[in-house]
């Protein structure tokens, strides 16, 4: 073989090669996924950002003058569920937020991409309320009391307050447990006129709207009220009457003042919890009815005769009744001294009735 045909197959032989290792050398245009697929297996799925489908809350109650997105939906990360998304009612109040607009905020915010991730149970809206502590009409008028003694040395014990146009409705942080107080007090020890502003310590509501009150303070009784409604004819226990005090003007003069006087006793009518008890709303407790038979008995110098008759009356303990032997027909006149039992004094009666 000549030096020309030698170079030849040498260059055909590097030629051949080079195109069977071109062969083998993956496309520029071919998918890089494609080719790690047949080396390492299917590839591992995406790990989602956020659930397929949120949840909408129906209600919910706060602390906070603001509502996040975290209060209206449940199933959030924690960065996206801190942001701020409407401002809360005021303390004590209630209001409701459109779902509508929640879906506006929540795509606004990158929350949400399409109003199909939120699952809303088809609720048009989310009623929203913001948690407070309710200052009463009590807990003012024990404040300005307070503040009588203190500033002024007047006892107010004995007397109620009435505040013009009725007592405002207040409401405070809930976390807040001191006792309201007042400030800027104001008082007429000639007309018993007072104004004063009404706080509690540490209220940031209040600090940016004081709630001021005039009033006056006004003599009152103690009057025994039910706790709850009796029906006619039922005995009042110990529990179910309380002592309170009420203005003295415009009451009847036959109010009870005194429990002792009402507990035992039996309703005549139909009593309303919280109604001041007059003398003729109670009776005694009857132990004797009309027609019952009861034992009498006739006690006068060591001598004791008993006998039967028929109650002319009914009566309660102590009371004087009629009774009428069935044998003489005749009418005698006793003090119930006990269940179906009437006792004849020799002093009451005159003589001694006869034995049936």
């Amino acid at each position: 073989m000549t030096r020309s045909m030698l170079h030849l197959s040498l260059a055909a032989a590097l030629l051949i090669g080079a195109q069977a290792a071109a062969a083998q050398t993956p496309s520029p245009n071919r998918p890089a996924v494609a080719v790690a697929a047949l080396a390492t297996g299917p590839a591992p799925a995406a790990v989602p950002t956020r659930p397929s489908r949120l949840q909408l809350r129906s209600d919910l109650t706060l602390s906070r003058d603001l509502v996040s997105f975290g209060d209206l939906i449940a199933g959030l990360a924690p960065e996206a569920a801190a942001i701020p998304a409407f401002r809360a009612p005021a303390l004590g109040e209630t209001g409701t937020i459109q779902v509508a607009r929640i879906v506006e905020a929540a795509r606004g915010a990158g929350i949400i991409a399409s109003v199909a991730e939120l699952e809303s149970a088809g609720q048009a809206q989310v009623v929203v309320t913001r948690a407070a502590r309710r200052i009463m009409a009590s807990d003012i008028e024990e404040a300005v009391k307070t503040g009588l003694q203190e500033r002024y040395g007047v006892d107010a014990r004995a007397f109620a307050l009435t505040i013009d146009g009725g007592a405002p409705s207040i409401a405070v942080e809930p976390e807040l447990t001191g006792e309201a107080v007042v400030s800027d007090l104001a008082y007429d020890a000639r007309t018993r006129r007072l104004q004063a502003r009404v706080t509690v310590p540490g209220s940031m509501a209040l600090r940016l709207k004081p709630i001021r009150i005039a009033g006056q303070l006004v003599e009152t009784v103690e009057v025994i009220v039910p706790r709850r409604a009796i029906a006619r004819g039922e005995t009042l226990g110990q529990a179910d009457v309380v002592v309170e005090r009420r203005p003295r003007d415009g009451q009847a003069t036959d109010l009870i003042g005194d429990p002792r006087v009402a507990i035992d006793k039996v309703a005549t009518r139909a009593l309303m919890a919280g109604a001041p008890l007059r003398a003729g709303d109670l009776r005694r407790e009857e132990i004797v009815a009309k027609g019952d038979l009861v034992t009498l008995v006739y006690e006068s110098r060591g001598l004791t005769i008993t006998m039967r008759g028929r109650a002319g009356e009914a009566g309660a303990m102590g009371d004087v009744v009629s009774v009428t032997n069935p044998q003489s027909k005749r009418v005698l006149h006793g003090t119930v001294s006990g269940p179906g039992r009437i006792s004849i004094q020799a002093a009451a009666s005159g003589r001694v009735a006869s034995a049936p």
